[in-house]
């Protein structure tokens, strides 16, 4: 039977900004271990994250047809929606963080840590982003006002898969 990876539970965290990230290659889970995280409260839906290549075509004419390869890579844009809570320590910094210019450092921990072991811990994504929206959204009557957070991803995707903590 196929294994379901839910959503619920999952939590968002913004670290402080930064002014440089890592080259992809050099970038791993220990980039992160510093970082004072706040959580972004919430969270409503979850964007996309995960690389994509761009596509290169090139037409040729003597063949009559095109060759494409995979061009430069990128992690995503990742659209989240926030419910509106006003003294969110998170939801004032993905507010700040939209006013500035720079990266800030991303964490995703989903609620899958497994149910026995030493010291089980969680599926964990980082990523460095920048925050290109804080904008208000509502809806019809029977509907919350959002937060719409888009963070446009500038990095490599970190995983450090949940684990039992077992030796």
């Amino acid at each position: 039977m196929a294994q379901l990876y839910p959503v619920a539970g999952a939590k968002i965290f913004i670290g402080p900004a930064v002014t440089t990230v890592p080259d992809d290659a050099d970038i791993d889970a220990a980039d992160f271990a510093a970082v004072v995280w706040t959580e972004i409260k919430g969270w409503q839906t979850m964007g996309s994250i995960g690389d994509n290549a761009t596509l290169i075509t090139e037409s040729i004419i003597s063949s009559a047809r095109d060759i494409k390869a995979k061009g430069t890579r990128n992690a995503g844009s990742m659209q989240n929606n926030f419910i509106i809570m006003p003294t969110d320590p998170g939801q004032i910094a993905l507010i700040a963080a939209e006013n500035s210019p720079h990266n800030f450092p991303f964490k995703i921990e989903f609620d899958d840590a497994p149910p026995t072991g030493a010291a089980p811990t969680p599926t964990i994504k980082y990523f460095y982003g920048i925050v290109m929206s804080s904008q208000e959204q509502g809806g019809g009557a029977n509907t919350a006002r959002l937060i719409s957070g888009n963070v446009e991803i500038n990095s490599a995707i970190v995983t450090v898969a949940a684990d039992t903590g077992d030796p």
